[in-house]
């Protein structure tokens, strides 16, 4: 889900690094993990966001969508993950294709 890694980019930092793990659990749910390097700026559910908010809203969808969703804190990162249904497409797991070799033309 991009609004785990939305959530990196505006409450940890532009350039944070980050980790994303995409796994089909025996249950046939999906699991979608993001990890970065910032144990404190935890994600919180707030109140639905007013019609002219800017944000506000990636919470709300993912606590909607998801089965289910959490935190997992240690003491120099934090693991925000998500569980759907079903397994993700393809190409969410596909590794990323070789690059193009270009002919000498």
């Amino acid at each position: 889900m991009t609004e785990l890694l939305t959530n990196v980019i505006d409450h940890v930092g532009e350039g944070t690094p980050a980790t994303v793990r995409i796994a089909v659990l025996p249950t046939g749910r999906t699991r979608v993990e993001v990890t970065d390097p910032d144990p404190r700026a935890l994600p919180l559910l707030t109140g639905p966001a007013g019609a002219t908010d800017e944000s506000g809203r990636g919470l709300a969808l993912l606590d909607a969508l998801a089965l289910r969703w959490g935190v997992e804190q240690g003491g120099d990162r934090k693991t925000v993950w998500c569980e759907l249904s079903g397994e993700p497409p393809l190409d969410a797991v596909r590794a990323p294709a070789a690059p193009a070799v270009r002919s000498g033309r």
